[in-house]
């Protein structure tokens, strides 16, 4: 693991930690108030690279043993610490030097001692380097807003649920996906009927006239955004609250990182390339089936439809996500919002307690009503 693995953006002002501000689509520093462009941070960290890698990074790669234990290394003994640090996500925080230990899937983080954002910039590098991010646009405090909104509207969730607690560990976190986009060509044909009848005087008359049908032309598809993580939560939460608008998606800066979590995939495209392809088809046969139109009944229909260009992009997709374990059980609840659009979907629990004394209260109204009508009526 190189010098330069975990990294904190800085201040050019007062060198204190940056943050993405969603509100302002700025860089913002909490200590001196200042605001920055993408640009103006890549310019200056550009500029001072020599005094980061001096200063920022130094020892950022040494794992817990090492730093723990450094009368154990010597000049003569040196050691291979590539695996452990890949096994067991061991990083040193490089404002504080406190330890930090993340999952293996994990790209972005905040310190647990200093509460500084981390960049874990080698498992963002490479062949793991995206191509774009799309930057959050619902910052902290509206996100919160729109929380307690959406679960004030269910009569039935425990308190426990939307407690100042637990809205603290709402949190920000990137998604590794795959954008993908296809053209194809293709042609269809079919056998379709028309059926008229009509009546002149006493007598019916029914004609059948027979069609054949066919199809030909080309189809573009894009953005087709496909789940690069295998935790089950992605393809639950994540795809219920799509679709994401690709187009406000910049190309990849770890900038924009700086204060969320950050996953990266664990699923390679090619795992997942011929199903992709298969479902490009299907769009293509859909478009082109629901041009047949106008005729009684369409049967035989057989398609035919060729890939002429596949492109894919590994992007990282924002989301606003919370985690609810209900007490006593290893049953989780997630609500997540998308991080660009709002939109939300989630798996509420239920307290039970509060839906026995609502389902009592109700049979207690129409008891009375009931005696109150039988009294009337009487």
């Amino acid at each position: 693991m190189s010098e330069s693995s975990v990294f904190t953006h800085k201040c050019p002002n007062c060198g204190g930690p940056l943050l993405f501000d969603p509100k302002l689509q700025k860089f913002h520093c909490e200590y001196c108030g200042s605001s920055f462009t993408e640009q103006e941070v890549s310019t200056f960290e550009e500029q001072n690279k020599a005094t980061f890698t001096d200063d920022t990074f130094t020892d950022s790669s040494v794992s817990s043993l090492e730093a723990s234990n450094p009368s154990n290394l010597s000049a003569d003994q040196p050691q291979d610490t590539s695996h452990s640090l890949e096994e067991v996500g061991l990083f040193l925080c490089p404002s504080c030097g406190a330890e930090l230990v993340t999952e293996a899937t994990t790209a972005s983080t905040w310190c647990y001692y200093c509460h500084n954002p981390v960049v874990l910039t080698e498992r963002l590098s490479g062949k793991f380097l995206p191509e774009k991010v799309l930057p959050f646009q619902i910052e902290h405090k509206e996100a919160e807003e729109r929380f307690l909104e959406w679960v004030g509207k269910k009569k039935f969730v425990p308190k426990a649920f939307f407690d100042k607690k637990q809205i603290q560990k709402l949190s920000g976190v990137y998604f590794p996906y795959w954008a993908v986009d296809a053209k194809l060509t293709g042609d269809l044909t079919a056998q379709a009927t028309n059926l008229r009848v009509w009546i002149v005087g006493d007598t019916e008359y029914t004609e059948h006239s027979q069609y054949a049908i066919r199809r030909a032309g080309s189809t573009a598809f894009k953005d087709l955004v496909k789940n690069a993580l295998q935790k089950n939560l992605t393809d639950k939460m994540v795809g219920a609250v799509q679709p994401f608008d690709m187009s406000a998606a910049v190309p990849f800066k770890n900038q924009y990182l700086s204060g969320f979590m950050t996953e990266k995939r664990d699923i390679e495209f090619q795992e997942m390339k011929n199903e992709v392809e298969k479902e490009f088809r299907q769009y293509a046969d859909g478009l082109m089936t629901a041009t047949i139109t106008g005729y009684s009944s369409v049967s035989g229909v057989q398609s035919r439809h060729q890939l002429t260009t596949l492109d894919e992009d590994y992007v990282l997709l924002p989301l606003w996500l919370v985690t609810y374990r209900e007490p006593g059980k290893d049953k989780f609840y997630y609500y997540a919002m998308n991080g660009q659009t709002g939109k939300v979907a989630g798996v509420l629990p239920i307290d039970k307690t509060k839906l026995w004394l609502w389902a009592l209260g109700l049979f207690i109204i129409i008891l009375i009503l009931g005696i109150l009508v039988g009294y009337l009526v009487s």
